[in-house]
């Protein structure tokens, strides 16, 4: 017995419902199978909803409901970052060792201007899936465009957090500072 389609907004509100109350990002494919249609249709869906403005991301782990933080839950940082392609989970593996979210990555691109990804990994599995993924499909890292300087958006808890944090990368040779760009 084939299991009837949900349709149109009836299925973006079960969507909407159920990113926002996933702990985890939510597949296209597991999407579609929950509702009955194809993962075309979950994009396509996912695009009306952002369209409302509902803040949705597109992880490499699946679909994110961006749900507000309390004011003071979460401190954003943006570092410069620099480092050849191999030394990637080693940036990302410090990171979320200080208990930081690497939220995304951004390239300064001569033709396309800032060129952003969202990453939003916080811990090793996420790491080594972002890494798998990015391998399976041969894909390339942003940071390869730019040599390997790029910018990330990061987030902690507390501010000391994302000191600890830093000084490890500066350590580790990862940060940009501005004595190294004049």
């Amino acid at each position: 017995m084939t299991e009837k389609k949900i349709l149109g907004e009836n299925r973006r509100e079960l969507i909407l419902h159920w990113l926002k109350t996933s702990p985890a990002p939510i597949t296209g494919g597991e999407l579609a199978t929950r509702t009955n249609v194809s993962r075309q249709v979950i994009v396509g869906d996912i695009t009306l909803l952002k369209a409302k403005g509902e803040p949705i991301m597109a992880t490499s782990q699946g679909y994110l409901y961006l749900a507000q933080p309390s004011k003071g839950t979460l401190i954003y940082r943006t570092i410069a970052c620099a480092h050849p392609p191999e030394r990637t989970e080693d940036e990302l593996n410090l990171l979320v060792d200080h208990g930081v979210t690497v939220n995304d990555v951004r390239v300064e691109h001569p033709i396309y201007g800032d060129l952003t990804a969202s990453i939003m990994v916080s811990n090793r599995q996420e790491v080594k899936q972002f890494l798998q993924k990015v391998k399976a499909t041969n894909a390339t890292y942003l940071s390869e465009l730019t040599d390997g300087i790029h910018i990330h958006t990061i987030s902690a808890t507390s501010e000391q957090i994302l000191d600890r944090a830093e000084e490890e990368l500066k350590k580790e040779g990862f940060l940009i500072d501005q004595a190294s760009l004049k």
